[in-house]
Protein backbone atom coordinates (compact mmCIF):
# COMPACT_ATOMS: atom_id res chain seq x y z
CA UNK A 1 0.00 0.00 0.00
CA UNK A 2 1.34 3.43 -0.98
CA UNK A 3 1.85 5.72 2.00
CA UNK A 4 -0.35 8.84 1.85
CA UNK A 5 0.48 12.25 3.27
CA UNK A 6 -2.20 11.76 5.89
CA UNK A 7 -0.53 8.53 7.08
CA UNK A 8 2.85 10.16 7.63
CA UNK A 9 3.97 12.18 10.59
CA UNK A 10 2.89 15.79 10.18
CA UNK A 11 4.17 18.67 12.24
CA UNK A 12 3.72 22.42 12.14
CA UNK A 13 6.68 24.68 11.47
CA UNK A 14 7.10 28.41 11.00
CA UNK A 15 7.85 29.32 7.38
CA UNK A 16 10.86 31.41 8.39
CA UNK A 17 12.68 28.28 9.62
CA UNK A 18 12.20 26.19 6.46
CA UNK A 19 15.38 24.71 4.97
CA UNK A 20 16.51 22.92 1.83
CA UNK A 21 15.37 19.29 1.69
CA UNK A 22 12.25 19.80 3.82
CA UNK A 23 9.03 18.25 2.49
CA UNK A 24 5.97 20.44 2.97
CA UNK A 25 2.27 20.00 2.35
CA UNK A 26 1.21 22.15 -0.60
CA UNK A 27 -1.74 24.58 -0.41
CA UNK A 28 -4.13 22.01 -1.93
CA UNK A 29 -3.74 19.90 1.23
CA UNK A 30 -3.18 16.75 -0.86
CA UNK A 31 0.32 16.86 -2.31
CA UNK A 32 3.77 17.38 -0.86
CA UNK A 33 6.91 18.76 -2.43
CA UNK A 34 10.56 19.00 -1.48
CA UNK A 35 12.14 22.42 -0.99
CA UNK A 36 15.13 22.83 -3.27
CA UNK A 37 16.15 26.30 -2.14
CA UNK A 38 14.94 28.97 0.29
CA UNK A 39 15.27 32.73 -0.19
CA UNK A 40 14.12 35.47 2.20
CA UNK A 41 12.64 38.65 0.74
CA UNK A 42 12.90 41.63 3.09
CA UNK A 43 10.55 44.53 3.53
CA UNK A 44 11.53 48.19 3.13
CA UNK A 45 12.82 48.25 6.73
CA UNK A 46 15.18 45.34 6.11
CA UNK A 47 13.19 42.77 8.10
CA UNK A 48 12.44 39.30 6.65
CA UNK A 49 8.90 39.41 5.25
CA UNK A 50 8.42 36.65 2.68
CA UNK A 51 9.84 33.15 2.21
CA UNK A 52 10.39 32.19 -1.43
CA UNK A 53 10.69 28.38 -1.49
CA UNK A 54 11.97 26.99 -4.79
CA UNK A 55 10.52 23.48 -5.22
CA UNK A 56 12.45 20.55 -6.65
CA UNK A 57 9.62 19.81 -9.10
CA UNK A 58 9.64 23.36 -10.41
CA UNK A 59 7.94 26.57 -9.36
CA UNK A 60 8.16 28.75 -6.27
CA UNK A 61 5.95 28.85 -3.19
CA UNK A 62 5.49 32.24 -1.50
CA UNK A 63 4.81 32.12 2.25
CA UNK A 64 4.80 34.88 4.87
CA UNK A 65 7.70 34.50 7.30
CA UNK A 66 5.41 34.27 10.33
CA UNK A 67 2.98 31.82 8.72
CA UNK A 68 2.77 28.18 9.86
CA UNK A 69 3.19 25.41 7.29
CA UNK A 70 2.78 21.65 7.57
CA UNK A 71 6.01 19.66 7.31
CA UNK A 72 5.74 15.99 6.30
CA UNK A 73 8.42 13.72 7.73
CA UNK A 74 9.42 10.64 5.74
CA UNK A 75 8.06 11.95 2.44
CA UNK A 76 9.49 10.77 -0.89
CA UNK A 77 10.08 12.57 -4.13
CA UNK A 78 7.15 10.85 -5.81
CA UNK A 79 4.46 11.90 -3.38
CA UNK A 80 3.57 14.93 -5.42
CA UNK A 81 1.26 12.53 -7.31
CA UNK A 82 -1.99 11.73 -5.57
CA UNK A 83 -1.87 8.06 -4.37
CA UNK A 84 -4.73 5.76 -5.35
CA UNK A 85 -6.53 3.50 -2.80
CA UNK A 86 -5.04 -0.01 -2.53
CA UNK A 87 -8.34 -1.84 -3.14
CA UNK A 88 -8.97 -0.41 -6.62
CA UNK A 89 -9.35 -2.99 -9.45
CA UNK A 90 -6.60 -3.29 -11.99
CA UNK A 91 -6.58 -0.52 -14.57
CA UNK A 92 -8.42 -1.42 -17.78
CA UNK A 93 -6.55 -1.11 -21.10
CA UNK A 94 -6.94 2.13 -23.00
CA UNK A 95 -9.80 2.03 -25.56
CA UNK A 96 -8.97 1.95 -29.24
CA UNK A 97 -9.37 5.09 -31.30
CA UNK A 98 -13.05 5.75 -32.04
CA UNK A 99 -14.34 3.34 -29.41
CA UNK A 100 -17.04 4.46 -26.96
CA UNK A 101 -15.73 5.41 -23.54
CA UNK A 102 -15.81 2.55 -21.05
CA UNK A 103 -18.49 2.66 -18.33
CA UNK A 104 -17.49 2.20 -14.69
CA UNK A 105 -17.97 -1.29 -13.27
CA UNK A 106 -21.01 -1.98 -11.12
CA UNK A 107 -20.61 -0.76 -7.57
CA UNK A 108 -17.84 1.65 -8.46
CA UNK A 109 -17.97 5.32 -9.24
CA UNK A 110 -15.59 7.79 -10.84
CA UNK A 111 -12.39 8.43 -8.92
CA UNK A 112 -12.27 11.98 -7.60
CA UNK A 113 -8.87 13.54 -8.14
CA UNK A 114 -8.05 16.88 -6.55
CA UNK A 115 -7.17 19.59 -9.06
CA UNK A 116 -3.44 20.15 -9.44
CA UNK A 117 -1.94 23.27 -7.96
CA UNK A 118 -0.02 24.93 -10.78
CA UNK A 119 2.86 27.04 -9.52
CA UNK A 120 3.90 29.75 -11.99
CA UNK A 121 7.47 29.50 -13.25
CA UNK A 122 9.98 32.13 -12.27
CA UNK A 123 10.79 34.81 -14.84
CA UNK A 124 14.05 34.35 -16.73
CA UNK A 125 17.20 35.41 -14.91
CA UNK A 126 18.35 38.94 -15.80
CA UNK A 127 21.49 39.16 -17.90
CA UNK A 128 24.58 39.57 -15.76
CA UNK A 129 26.26 42.96 -15.89
CA UNK A 130 29.68 42.80 -17.49
CA UNK A 131 32.64 44.75 -16.21
CA UNK A 132 34.80 47.07 -18.32
CA UNK A 133 37.73 45.71 -20.32
CA UNK A 134 41.38 46.51 -19.62
CA UNK A 135 41.34 48.97 -22.51
CA UNK A 136 38.33 50.76 -21.02
CA UNK A 137 39.86 50.81 -17.54
CA UNK A 138 42.88 52.57 -19.05
CA UNK A 139 40.60 55.62 -19.54
CA UNK A 140 40.87 56.20 -15.78
CA UNK A 141 44.28 57.86 -15.28
CA UNK A 142 46.66 56.68 -12.60
CA UNK A 143 46.97 59.04 -9.60
CA UNK A 144 49.65 61.70 -9.76
CA UNK A 145 51.70 60.46 -6.81
CA UNK A 146 50.68 58.71 -3.62
CA UNK A 147 47.12 58.92 -2.25
CA UNK A 148 48.42 61.18 0.49
CA UNK A 149 49.99 63.54 -2.05
CA UNK A 150 46.71 63.73 -4.02
CA UNK A 151 44.88 64.72 -0.83
CA UNK A 152 47.61 67.23 0.08
CA UNK A 153 47.43 68.86 -3.36
CA UNK A 154 43.66 69.29 -3.01
CA UNK A 155 44.10 70.92 0.43
CA UNK A 156 46.84 73.27 -0.82
CA UNK A 157 44.57 74.45 -3.64
CA UNK A 158 41.91 75.47 -1.11
CA UNK A 159 43.73 76.76 1.98
CA UNK A 160 40.65 78.59 3.28
CA UNK A 161 38.17 75.71 2.90
CA UNK A 162 37.61 74.46 6.43
CA UNK A 163 35.77 71.29 5.36
CA UNK A 164 38.60 70.27 3.02
CA UNK A 165 41.29 71.01 5.62
CA UNK A 166 39.56 68.92 8.30
CA UNK A 167 39.27 65.91 6.01
CA UNK A 168 42.79 66.34 4.65
CA UNK A 169 44.19 66.51 8.17
CA UNK A 170 42.65 63.17 9.06
CA UNK A 171 43.83 61.58 5.81
CA UNK A 172 47.37 62.99 6.11
CA UNK A 173 48.11 60.38 8.77
CA UNK A 174 47.93 57.75 6.04
CA UNK A 175 45.33 56.47 3.58
CA UNK A 176 44.25 52.95 4.52
CA UNK A 177 42.05 51.44 1.82
CA UNK A 178 40.95 48.65 4.17
CA UNK A 179 39.45 51.16 6.59
CA UNK A 180 35.80 52.03 6.03
CA UNK A 181 36.18 55.38 7.80
CA UNK A 182 39.15 56.28 5.62
CA UNK A 183 37.20 55.49 2.44
CA UNK A 184 34.32 57.60 3.75
CA UNK A 185 36.67 60.55 4.33
CA UNK A 186 38.01 60.27 0.78
CA UNK A 187 34.48 60.15 -0.65
CA UNK A 188 33.41 63.13 1.48
CA UNK A 189 36.49 65.06 0.36
CA UNK A 190 35.70 64.45 -3.34
CA UNK A 191 32.10 65.62 -2.81
CA UNK A 192 33.22 68.68 -0.82
CA UNK A 193 35.60 69.69 -3.61
CA UNK A 194 32.96 69.37 -6.32
CA UNK A 195 29.74 70.40 -4.58
CA UNK A 196 30.97 73.24 -2.37
CA UNK A 197 34.10 74.46 -4.14
CA UNK A 198 33.14 73.58 -7.75
CA UNK A 199 36.62 72.09 -8.29
CA UNK A 200 35.72 69.24 -10.61
CA UNK A 201 39.33 68.33 -11.50
CA UNK A 202 40.47 67.96 -7.88
CA UNK A 203 37.26 66.13 -6.99
CA UNK A 204 37.81 63.64 -9.81
CA UNK A 205 41.45 63.08 -8.77
CA UNK A 206 40.37 62.22 -5.22
CA UNK A 207 37.39 60.14 -6.36
CA UNK A 208 39.66 58.09 -8.62
CA UNK A 209 41.57 56.90 -5.56
CA UNK A 210 38.37 54.92 -4.82
CA UNK A 211 36.88 54.21 -8.23
CA UNK A 212 39.61 51.70 -9.10
CA UNK A 213 39.08 49.63 -5.92
CA UNK A 214 37.59 46.16 -6.52
CA UNK A 215 34.34 45.07 -4.92
CA UNK A 216 35.24 42.99 -1.85
CA UNK A 217 31.74 42.04 -0.74
CA UNK A 218 31.77 44.48 2.21
CA UNK A 219 28.69 46.75 1.89
CA UNK A 220 30.09 49.34 4.31
CA UNK A 221 33.27 49.94 2.35
CA UNK A 222 31.53 49.64 -1.01
CA UNK A 223 29.09 52.46 -0.14
CA UNK A 224 31.94 54.98 -0.26
CA UNK A 225 33.31 53.52 -3.50
CA UNK A 226 29.82 53.58 -4.98
CA UNK A 227 29.31 57.25 -4.08
CA UNK A 228 32.67 58.15 -5.67
CA UNK A 229 31.83 56.21 -8.84
CA UNK A 230 28.50 58.03 -9.15
CA UNK A 231 30.20 61.42 -8.62
CA UNK A 232 32.97 60.65 -11.13
CA UNK A 233 30.39 59.54 -13.69
CA UNK A 234 28.46 62.80 -13.35
CA UNK A 235 31.59 64.98 -13.56
CA UNK A 236 32.73 63.20 -16.73
CA UNK A 237 29.29 63.44 -18.32
CA UNK A 238 29.24 67.19 -17.63
CA UNK A 239 32.72 67.50 -19.14
CA UNK A 240 31.82 65.52 -22.28
CA UNK A 241 33.97 62.48 -21.34
CA UNK A 242 31.20 60.02 -22.10
CA UNK A 243 33.40 56.95 -22.65
CA UNK A 244 35.16 57.45 -19.34
CA UNK A 245 31.77 58.00 -17.65
CA UNK A 246 30.56 54.69 -19.06
CA UNK A 247 33.47 52.92 -17.37
CA UNK A 248 32.42 54.30 -13.97
CA UNK A 249 28.81 53.35 -14.66
CA UNK A 250 29.80 49.77 -15.45
CA UNK A 251 32.03 49.58 -12.38
CA UNK A 252 29.17 50.70 -10.13
CA UNK A 253 27.29 47.59 -11.23
CA UNK A 254 30.12 45.29 -10.12
CA UNK A 255 28.07 43.68 -7.29
CA UNK A 256 25.55 42.51 -9.89
CA UNK A 257 28.20 40.17 -11.33
CA UNK A 258 28.83 38.33 -8.09
CA UNK A 259 25.73 36.11 -7.79
CA UNK A 260 26.00 32.98 -9.96
CA UNK A 261 22.86 31.22 -8.70
CA UNK A 262 19.99 32.07 -11.13
CA UNK A 263 17.33 32.10 -8.41
CA UNK A 264 19.29 34.43 -6.12
CA UNK A 265 20.22 36.61 -9.10
CA UNK A 266 16.52 37.07 -9.91
CA UNK A 267 15.68 38.00 -6.34
CA UNK A 268 18.63 40.40 -6.12
CA UNK A 269 17.61 42.06 -9.40
CA UNK A 270 14.05 42.45 -8.11
CA UNK A 271 15.20 44.07 -4.86
CA UNK A 272 17.68 46.27 -6.73
CA UNK A 273 15.04 47.51 -9.18
CA UNK A 274 12.66 48.28 -6.33
CA UNK A 275 15.35 50.37 -4.60
CA UNK A 276 15.92 52.28 -7.84
CA UNK A 277 12.19 52.84 -8.33
CA UNK A 278 11.62 53.93 -4.72
CA UNK A 279 14.79 55.80 -3.68
CA UNK A 280 15.03 57.57 -0.35
CA UNK A 281 15.21 61.27 -1.27
CA UNK A 282 14.77 62.52 2.31
CA UNK A 283 11.73 64.67 1.51
CA UNK A 284 10.30 64.58 5.05
CA UNK A 285 13.62 65.47 6.65
CA UNK A 286 14.24 68.37 4.27
CA UNK A 287 10.73 69.80 4.71
CA UNK A 288 11.05 69.48 8.50
CA UNK A 289 14.36 71.39 8.43
CA UNK A 290 12.80 74.11 6.28
CA UNK A 291 9.83 74.43 8.67
CA UNK A 292 12.26 74.74 11.60
CA UNK A 293 14.46 77.24 9.72
CA UNK A 294 17.42 74.91 10.34
CA UNK A 295 19.54 75.69 7.30
CA UNK A 296 22.52 73.55 8.35
CA UNK A 297 20.35 70.46 8.76
CA UNK A 298 18.58 71.20 5.49
CA UNK A 299 21.92 71.34 3.67
CA UNK A 300 23.08 68.03 5.17
CA UNK A 301 19.86 66.31 4.10
CA UNK A 302 20.10 67.83 0.64
CA UNK A 303 23.64 66.48 0.30
CA UNK A 304 22.31 63.01 1.05
CA UNK A 305 19.54 63.53 -1.51
CA UNK A 306 22.15 64.63 -4.05
CA UNK A 307 24.12 61.40 -3.47
CA UNK A 308 20.95 59.36 -4.06
CA UNK A 309 20.23 61.25 -7.30
CA UNK A 310 23.81 60.81 -8.54
CA UNK A 311 23.55 57.08 -7.78
CA UNK A 312 20.36 56.88 -9.86
CA UNK A 313 22.03 58.91 -12.62
CA UNK A 314 24.93 56.46 -12.80
CA UNK A 315 22.43 53.60 -13.17
CA UNK A 316 20.73 55.29 -16.11
CA UNK A 317 17.66 56.34 -14.15
CA UNK A 318 14.83 54.06 -13.08
CA UNK A 319 11.31 53.07 -14.06
CA UNK A 320 9.92 55.99 -12.04
CA UNK A 321 12.48 58.77 -12.61
CA UNK A 322 13.84 59.31 -16.12
CA UNK A 323 17.18 60.82 -17.07
CA UNK A 324 15.78 64.24 -18.00
CA UNK A 325 14.05 64.56 -14.65
CA UNK A 326 17.18 63.35 -12.86
CA UNK A 327 19.34 65.97 -14.54
CA UNK A 328 16.87 68.67 -13.51
CA UNK A 329 16.74 67.49 -9.89
CA UNK A 330 20.53 67.20 -9.62
CA UNK A 331 20.94 70.76 -10.93
CA UNK A 332 18.37 71.99 -8.42
CA UNK A 333 20.12 70.28 -5.49
CA UNK A 334 23.54 71.56 -6.53
CA UNK A 335 22.14 75.09 -6.68
CA UNK A 336 20.47 74.68 -3.28
CA UNK A 337 23.53 73.35 -1.40
CA UNK A 338 25.89 75.84 -3.05
CA UNK A 339 23.70 78.84 -2.14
Amino acid sequence: MTETPAARHHREQQAGSLTTGTHILLPDGQRTAEIDQVELERDDYGSPALVLASLSGGGTLRVAVGATVTVVDGAHDDVTQLPLPADLPEAAPLPEAGAAPAQPAAGTGPIAVAPAVVLPPLPPAPPAATGPSEEELALIPAPAGTPESVVEAAAEAHPDAEGVLLLADRLSKGVNFKSGSCLKDLSDLAHELFVTLKDADAALSVADLLTVLPYDGNPGRWTSVEASLALASYICRQDGQDKRAEVYERLIRTPENQETDPFKARMAAKVRQRSLNEPNLYDKEIFRSIDNSNHDAEREWRLLRLESLLFLRAHGGSETIGMTELERRISNELEAVRA
